[in-house]
């Protein structure tokens, strides 16, 4: 799926880039992409991929970390405990204006 969105986006932009239509068509594009952001299924989608994301990166760097060891600089250490304490206190939204929802 990734993929085929990036395929998509280049593909897209590559459109626009070359494209004779001049500003028409590129308003038209622009106006179409506005309305799938604002989808609210895009919308929870991303958010949720967001989620997820950040879920997969605390996995790993509880993976890393215990192969790691004290390894780890403590600065990141520091800033990767500030933000679970912030997450689990139920910190809306992150460092990007993102919810957690």
């Amino acid at each position: 799926m990734r993929y085929r969105l990036t395929f998509v986006a280049g593909l897209a932009l590559g459109y626009v880039l070359g494209t004779r239509a001049g500003r028409e068509r590129y308003e038209q594009l622009k106006k179409s992409g506005q309305r799938i952001a604002q989808n609210p299924a895009v919308r929870n989608t991303a958010e949720s991929a967001a989620l997820q994301g950040r879920e997969f990166a605390g996995k790993a760097f509880h993976t890393v970390s215990e192969k790691v060891g004290d390894r780890v600089p403590d600065s990141v250490a520091d800033r990767v405990r500030s933000l679970r304490e912030r997450n689990g206190a139920g910190g809306g939204g992150d460092d990007w204006g993102t919810s957690n929802t």
